[in-house]
């Protein structure tokens, strides 16, 4: 475990929060809510029938992991009539019909997709922050957040970032030992405003869970005018939004991946930048380029990929990447505990 990770739980330890798990039918899911136990960081709530977790996973020391059997759990019944009233008058545009005619409906609904009822739990207060995605879609992850958590106040987007942690030998570029990539799994292609303000979500996840202080490179292919092009525009104008919103922030753009992370690189593409060369929070310019360099940094560069870390919810739902690792999963569980203090 790197020492980033480290710190990471170590923090999230004093909090004592309650992360829901919905996809106990994964053996990863279930190896990693056994050892975040018997760490003891977070308390754990796993969803599914407990006689078929423990036969599947007959391995795995489940002490101190609360099972909830969403089919005769107290409290399926609020959650469903929860659901329906968050969704009443919502038309399913595939039947032209309302989502859910009735309670039971609704109650139908949860019962067959496990992270709506988590997502509903975490609404109702009765747990913290919900982990989900090891096997399923970051749509279906996703949807139950946007709509019965839905946005914190005063967001203007929820986005998705990867806290991308240097190898245990560590990397010659990467002073703090991590770096924040966004977006990474969300918003296809930001417009210049979405960029600044998920710019603006990622310095703060950046300060929140890993403790460094933000420097924010706006990621575009070329480096202070080297280039014309409307991305590039797009790029600098995010940039010029950013610095009206958060001046307080050490930012530049728009600059190439190499001039963000590589000093000498920057000594000849942005002289006169303070971040050039030592960027932590890499903000790429839309999902094809945050998605491929976050891959090619875990695969390529060694690095552990945790994420997507979500950003903008009011309260803290966080996706996985299907290919995750069980320790994937316990680091992304203590980084959703530190969103929920």
């Amino acid at each position: 475990m790197t020492k980033v990770v480290q710190n990471i739980i170590e923090r999230a330890a004093k909090l004592n929060k309650n992360i829901v798990l919905p996809e106990a039918e994964d053996s990863r899911v279930v190896i990693a809510a056994c050892e975040v136990a018997r760490q003891g960081f977070a308390r754990i709530t796993l969803l599914g029938n407990e006689e078929q977790i423990k036969a599947q996973n007959p391995d795995c020391n489940l002490n101190g992991v609360v099972i909830i059997n969403p089919e005769t759990y107290e409290n399926t019944n609020l959650y469903a009539q929860m659901l329906f009233d968050a969704r009443q008058g919502k038309i399913n545009k595939k039947t032209g019909q309302p989502e859910f005619a009735t309670v039971e409906a609704a109650k139908a609904n949860i019962l067959g997709d496990y992270t709506m009822y988590g997502a509903l739990m975490l609404k109702a207060g009765h747990v913290d922050g919900m982990v989900s995605g090891a096997c399923h879609s970051t749509a279906n992850t996703l949807r139950p957040g946007l709509q019965v958590i839905k946005t914190g106040a005063g967001e203007k987007i929820v986005s998705a970032c990867f806290l991308m942690v240097a190898p245990e030998q560590g990397n010659q570029y990467c002073e703090d030992g991590c770096y924040i990539y966004a977006d990474c799994a969300l918003n296809q292609n930001p417009t210049a405003e979405e960029l600044a303000y998920i710019a603006l979500s990622s310095a703060r996840s950046a300060q929140s869970i890993t403790c460094i202080t933000p420097r924010i490179a706006f990621i575009s292919h070329s480096s202070k005018g080297s280039a014309k092009h409307n991305d590039v525009t797009k790029v600098t104008e995010a940039f010029n939004i950013f610095k009206q919103i958060a001046p307080e922030y050490n930012a530049d753009g728009e600059l190439q991946f190499d001039a963000a992370i590589v000093p000498s690189v920057a000594k000849s593409k942005a002289p006169n930048s303070t971040v050039a060369g030592h960027a932590n929070v890499l903000i790429f310019p839309d999902l094809d380029a945050g998605n491929t360099n976050y891959k090619n940094t875990e695969r390529l560069g060694g690095f552990q990929a945790v994420g997507p870390i979500c950003q903008g919810f009011a309260k803290p739902i966080n996706d996985l990447s299907r290919g995750c690792s069980s320790e994937d999963i316990v680091a992304t569980v203590a980084i959703t505990a530190l969103q929920a203090q």
